[in-house]
């Protein structure tokens, strides 16, 4: 269990232990653990024999995404950083557990040939692809003002945050036909955004806009693109981009009092994903964020 029994992982004012990692950052190190949905999620054929690919599907949001899609019946793809091959192995773990194919790429997202070819893998392995979620995100909140911020730190967080989102979905929709989904993540900083976060918010902002442009582009097409936009949640990204000190009010300032769990997000993904729920859904974005108004 990512908690201790008995524990109310709901509960407001939670409060984390100082913690700190180094980027990318791992979910074992992690307390608590975050919870992905393991012992939780339910599917009910929603997404029966759908091929998604999640980008940064290894941990966090991601793992969330691919084990709650495994088990509403879809097969994915999951794209990952090299050093991130223990949170993969765990990831696919659970989607073969829940009968489905997991497919592992380990790429840099920031390289354009190599991002452009993740999709080519998986569209080859799943033998097509339905479902895109472009996931992958890059933060760093350990600096004081837009001073500290150099041009590769502005570098690496535009290129894994909307240039390997471009060159994903612009290569994912030379397989994409009638009926498919893009969903984007979004975040609570494109409409709250932190002083440490500039870049990074700058960034969930444009994806936004990415969102509901590509919406009316191929909507004549059939396709459905969305966005979630999650608030503070408990994964890697935190303790491995965050001060300790930060670490350890993680969410408290939202209304609901706490951070939320990757399984809170999760089913935000598998609703815009589905047909069944979410046919005339197209160009939105869902906030996910304990009571943050995102409009």
């Amino acid at each position: 269990m990512p908690y201790p029994a008995g524990a109310d992982v709901t509960e407001q004012d939670q409060q984390f232990p100082a913690q700190q990692q180094q980027p990318p950052g791992l979910t074992a190190p992690m307390s608590p653990a975050p919870d992905h949905g393991e012992s939780s999620y339910e599917g009910h054929g929603l997404l029966t024999d759908r091929r998604a690919l999640i980008t940064g599907g290894d941990s966090g949001i991601g793992r969330a995404v691919a084990l709650a899609f495994a088990r509403e019946g879809a097969d994915v793809a999951v794209v990952y950083l090299p050093e991130e091959q223990a949170d993969a192995d765990e990831t696919r773990r659970w989607v073969e557990q829940a009968g489905r194919t997991c497919v592992l790429i380990p790429t840099d997202l920031t390289d354009e040939s190599s991002a452009r070819g993740a999709v080519t893998t998986a569209v080859t392995e799943l033998g097509g692809l339905d479902i895109l979620v472009n996931n992958a995100g890059f933060q760093m909140a350990r600096r004081e003002s837009i001073a500290d911020i150099t041009s590769d730190d502005l570098d690496r967080t535009f290129k894994t945050n909307l240039y390997a989102l471009f060159w994903v979905t612009q290569t994912a929709l030379e397989h994409l036909g009638e009926g498919a989904v893009i969903l984007n993540n979004s975040s609570i900083q494109a409409y709250q955004p932190s002083e440490t976060l500039l870049d990074y918010a700058s960034t969930k902002a444009a994806i936004n806009n990415f969102t509901v442009n590509l919406a009316a582009e191929v909507g004549s097409r059939g396709i459905r693109v969305n966005a979630v936009a999650p608030g503070p949640i408990w994964t890697p990204l935190q303790p491995a981009t965050q001060f300790p000190e930060k670490v350890e009010k993680f969410g408290a300032d939202t209304p609901l009092g706490r951070a939320g769990q990757p399984a809170e997000v999760a089913p935000a993904f598998v609703f815009l994903a589905a047909d069944s729920t979410a046919s005339y859904v197209s160009g939105t974005v869902l906030g996910v964020t304990g009571g943050k108004p995102v409009f």
